[in-house]
């Protein structure tokens, strides 16, 4: 999900969240993601990143369908709305993302489409390699200043570890 970058990323503390969309312990990070996206507003960029895990069927296609969902403006909204369902998605595969899609009012065919023409495969490909490369092995994982948090075990203090980073950064930021 690696297509939304502002101008002024630069200028503001960044967030990359590695996110699996069919991965449970994702779908519990939902809300510490919500209180920071209220707590820091634009003051903090969160990025959500994919990395589908190959014990999860149908992660990359999910994936895939969030990609084209970014591309449709929708992209935050469809991930949080896949991540719902992770249970759904796990039992009934692909037809998920198609009907989240005619939820949010995208373009269902187009969804359908991009997973059948491969067209976001180098992004979703492309933030796999780089979680790889910074040593992301599970989900959710978080990047923030140069650390890297793992969530997959436990959540336990993320959310206040996460706001002690941002809030230093922001600080040394002035």
């Amino acid at each position: 999900m690696t297509a939304r970058i502002n101008d002024d990323a630069a200028a503001r503390p960044v967030l990359d969240v590695w996110l699996d969309l069919q991965c449970p312990d994702c779908h519990t990070a939902q809300s510490d993601l919500r209180a920071l996206r209220e707590r820091y507003g634009d003051a903090l960029e969160i990025r959500l990143r994919h990395f589908p895990l190959a014990k999860n069927k149908h992660a990359y296609a999910a994936a895939q369908a969030a990609e084209e969902a970014f591309v449709q403006g929708q992209g935050e909204a469809y991930a949080e709305a896949l991540l719902e369902r992770t249970t759904e998605l796990r039992e009934r595969g692909e037809e998920v993302l198609a009907q989240v899609a005619g939820e949010l009012g995208l373009d269902v065919e187009e969804v359908e489409t991009s997973l059948i023409d491969g067209r976001h495969l180098l992004a979703v490909d492309a933030d796999q390699a780089e979680g790889k490369a910074l040593g992301v092995s599970g989900t959710p994982t978080y990047l923030i200043g140069g650390e890297r948090l793992d969530g997959g075990e436990s959540q336990q203090g993320l959310r206040q570890r996460l706001e002690e980073i941002t809030d230093r950064l922001l600080a040394e930021r002035g």
